[in-house]
């Protein structure tokens, strides 16, 4: 007793030391000095100007260029709002490829084609690129990224192609490009396929977090004065007695509520759902908008060097593969499609296995990048468009296209994340002429930095650990998703009781996210529903779909306190975020048999234990009624009816689809292995497939037991 009680001392003793020394108490130390900001409003106040106020412009759209036009607009002296009616940055602009680039292979066809609207395009993005960079450095960085060659002649080509990428930059050039030999190209990325290589060109361009940089961008224009609010959803488009744009009729989605607001302009900035809006303004506008789904995986961070990226610049069927770091993880894609513009695309199968072959033909034959590695899928809608003014009307734009109808209401889109704010200038620029709006100031956001970036430092992440004795893994995510806005997060952390860490209490025990960001998302960046936090206030979903599920019940838990949700309402929050995650990739079901253990600390010591190979062979082969060496729904029929439950085939597929990891339709040993072995120790519980095994070794002991006695 005595002992525990003294090591117990001992251990608060050192903590206490340690804090003290993190909090540099042993020698007089300056106070730490926080950025301040304006107060940001709360969506009750908002939309209650919106109802009240009339505006000198509406921006209709809540993506990248919608939060660039209001921003844009308020910081000229206009008075602005916005409207977006799902959550801010839930469409394509939270599903990019995460690259703030000028575009190499729009150079290559702007140079093999003659093509000046993709040279001008390259020239724009480019001069646009280093201004992202160093408004939000707390959410963007340079990222090298390798081209492998695997021909001579293609080494020059290349290096060409980049050396003028470089060129046109100017003096917004992030690092010259460099060609490097196989060996090198191979300690860089060891993973690359070494047969054939002659070596590899690296050239520079950046690289953010889409949808916080969306979020931070609405914030800052929220901070500068302007009406802002996501869940809106724009019912119609009103006009004055000239037939001159007026505003926009509105539903508040949330409340039910439905009100006018009132404006002299309105910019529709909706991306793919562009010509909806055009034809609420004109019932004859002609569409404009041609939507085309883009896909990417995200991978296990070991596939990719924490510090490079890859390109597949000759893909089979001519489209171009980025194979990048993000997050800590592994991101890749993109595929080009067309589709219909939906609120909630879906990464379809074959477009999921097309990018896993593209990378595979770029690895080692040791190194397999498999079905069940993918931890998330995503797909975005990238609203490519034809300018009706253009000579040719039916060819489609990479660029921007800004048009004008007859009531005045400006429609901006197409564009690139990386052009957002030349989009939002020109946006608002046509705006402010067309509509005569008074005591417009010049553009001001060339240089403006956002929320976040005010007294942004490389080194902040050791301040947070020495001031707050957060771990250092919380402290670098905190650091680089909210800049100094982390005092805040820090200021709402609760103790974790342990020695080390003293702040920060995890949502996912491997994962660097922290209860406390939950309610500072409902307080300060108007997350309404679980969906918003898990995929876009942080990037959970798109990061490990499995990870996003485990803590849906602890974010609906911390947010329902925030906003007083009642059981019930907490239930349908799960689920719908579960609704979410479903589309993005998964490869299991949500059937209350299959659920993964919340935490570690749910299951009890020495709870457990993996039988050995040979027992789970033994039972893989019992199920293998036709010994094929896979489990096929129909097996599974027979393995209940031999116990004498009835299932139907769909049910059986059911069960294959839970555990089926490289979605070949069948269950492998490798994955009943793992199945087995996580159910043993508590991983995974109340799978229906370790259930059916456990029956049918319990019948087969019960039959021998019964010989046994006859005998």
């Amino acid at each position: 007793m005595y002992r525990a009680i003294l090591a117990g001392s001992v251990g608060l003793t050192s903590s206490l030391v340690a804090l003290n020394h993190y909090n540099g108490s042993t020698k007089k130390k300056e106070p730490l000095q926080l950025p301040s900001y304006p107060a940001v409003p709360t969506r009750h106040e908002q939309i209650e100007r919106l109802k009240s106020e009339k505006f000198d412009v509406l921006v209709i759209g809540g993506g990248a260029t919608g939060a660039g036009c209001v921003l844009d607009a308020q910081t000229r002296g206009l008075s602005s709002a916005l409207v977006e009616q799902g959550d801010f940055s839930s469409g394509t602009s939270s599903r990019s490829t995460k690259l703030i680039h000028g575009g190499i292979r729009y150079l290559q066809n702007a140079i093999l084609k003659l093509d000046k609207e993709q040279w001008d395009l390259v020239c724009e993005a480019l001069a646009e690129r280093k201004n992202m960079l160093d408004s939000a450095p707390h959410l963007s960085a340079a990222l090298p990224i390798m081209i492998p060659v695997y021909s001579w002649w293609k080494l020059p080509y290349y290096y060409a192609g980049t050396l003028l990428y470089d060129l046109i930059s100017g003096s917004a050039r992030l690092k010259w490009s460099r060609p490097i030999t196989k060996a090198t190209a191979l300690e860089e990325f060891p993973m690359l396929k070494e047969n054939d290589l002659k070596g590899a060109i690296v050239y520079y361009d950046g690289q953010q977090n889409d949808a916080r940089m969306n979020v931070m961008l609405v914030i800052s224009a929220a901070r500068n004065g302007a009406a802002t609010s996501n869940y809106v959803e724009v019912t119609g488009i009103k006009h004055d007695a000239d037939g001159k744009v007026a505003g926009a009729t509105c539903r508040d989605s949330i409340s039910g509520e439905e009100f006018t607001i009132n404006a002299k302009s309105v910019i529709n900035a909706t991306g793919p759902f562009t010509d909806s809006i055009r034809q609420m303004d004109n019932d004859n506008a002609e569409t404009i908008c041609s939507p085309s789904s883009g896909v990417h995986i995200v991978l296990p961070g070991f596939y990719s060097p924490t510090n490079m990226g890859l390109l597949d610049a000759e893909t089979k069927d001519g489209r171009i593969i980025f194979f990048l770091p993000w997050e800590g993880y592994t991101v890749a894609g993109t595929t080009d499609t067309p589709c219909k513009p939906i609120a909630r695309p879906e990464a379809t199968e074959g477009e999921i296995q097309f990018i896993l072959g593209e990378i595979n033909s770029y690895m080692r034959q040791k190194v397999t990048v498999r079905r069940g590695d993918v931890l998330a899928a995503w797909s975005g809608i990238r609203p490519l468009v034809r300018d009706p003014s253009a000579a040719n009307s039916a060819a489609l734009s990479r660029n921007h296209v800004v048009e004008v109808s007859p009531s005045g209401m400006v429609t901006i889109a197409g564009g690139k994340w990386t052009t957002y704010r030349k989009m939002a200038e020109d946006a608002v620029d046509t705006a402010v002429r067309e509509r005569a709006l008074e005591g417009a100031g010049k553009a001001s956001t060339m240089g403006r930095i956002v929320e976040g970036a005010n007294g942004y430092h490389a080194n902040l992440a050791i301040e947070l650990c020495q001031t707050y004795g957060f771990d250092t893994e919380v402290a670098h995510h905190l650091a680089h998703n909210y800049g100094t806005q982390s005092h805040e997060i820090a200021k709402m952390a609760k103790l974790t009781g342990k020695r080390w860490p003293f702040l920060g209490r995890r949502l996912v025990s491997d994962m660097p996210f922290i209860e406390c960001e939950v309610r500072y998302s409902v307080q300060f960046e108007y997350a309404c529903h679980v969906k918003d936090f898990i995929a876009r206030r942080t990037r959970l979903a798109f990061l490990n779909v499995q990870a996003a599920r485990e803590c849906l019940p602890k974010v609906a838990e911390l947010m329902g306190e925030e906003l007083g949700w009642d059981s019930e309402r907490i239930t349908a929050e799960v689920a719908d975020a579960e609704g979410l995650i479903k589309s993005m990739g998964c490869t299991f079901t949500f059937s209350n048999r299959f659920r993964l253990r919340e935490t570690a600390e749910n299951t009890s010591e020495g709870e457990g234990q993996a039988c050995s190979d040979a027992e789970y062979q033994k039972v893989f082969a019992e199920l293998d009624a036709d010994q094929t060496g896979v489990l096929r729904p129909a097996e599974l029929c027979e393995a209940y009816k031999r116990l004498g439950i009835t299932i139907d085939i769909q049910d059986a597929i059911n069960i294959v689809n839970e555990v089926d990891t490289n979605r070949n339709g069948v269950v492998d040993f490798e994955e009943f292995h793992q199945i087995m072995v996580g159910s043993a120790y508590g991983d995974i519980v109340d799978n229906r497939l370790h259930a059916l095994a456990e029956l049918t070794m319990e019948q087969k002991c019960e039959e021998a037991g019964e010989v046994a006695e006859s005998g």
